[in-house]
């Protein structure tokens, strides 16, 4: 019993000296990935893939890569379990009275695709219409930029102008 508990202890202390990198790593290992698809799936280069492997394999005693995916999923059986699986109930929707006299506004807004700033009719809600969107094309990428350096420009002359101007009347 005492050789047991003793054991626990020795995998208790292995699995805490485990970084989350290393686990990622060793998670994707159990996966029978490679280096190199470990290294593209977690965005880091092959020998980080590789010294991350090494250093895992030292802390849980394993003589080579299979043999520290066997140990590492056994730890990960006995000790990455989740106690409980945590939900989130939304509370039931409730109907709120309409300020509309029909119930129906003249123009309805709709939401945009990810919930975020009402359309109505004036287009997506932002300020400058799809200014503000990824899904521009190089030209008019770089018609922006170049839009907004010739603003910087004007601004940063108009301020020294105004500097200027100030200094003299200052001076007298």
């Amino acid at each position: 019993m005492e050789g047991s508990q003793s054991s626990e202890l020795a995998d208790r202390a292995c699995w805490d000296r485990l970084t989350e990198k290393q686990r990622a790593c060793l998670d994707l290992l159990l996966e029978r990935k490679t280096s190199k698809q470990i290294a593209i799936e977690l965005d880091i280069s092959k020998p980080t893939v590789d010294q991350r492997i090494t250093t895992a394999r030292n802390i849980l005693g394993a003589t080579d890569r299979h043999d520290a995916a066997r140990r590492y999923a056994r730890l990960k059986r006995t000790y990455d379990r989740i106690t409980y699986d945590p939900m989130d109930i939304p509370s039931a929707p409730t109907f709120v009275p309409s300020d509309f006299a029909d119930g129906d506004p003249s123009e309805p807004m709709q939401a945009n695709a990810d919930g975020g700033i009402p359309v109505g009719s004036w287009g997506t809600g932002l300020p400058f219409g799809k200014i503000g969107s990824h899904d521009h094309g190089s030209s008019a990428r770089l018609a922006i930029v170049a839009t907004m350096l010739v603003v910087m420009v004007i601004s940063l002359l108009g301020g020294l102008g105004i500097a200027q101007a100030l200094t003299r009347l200052i001076s007298g």
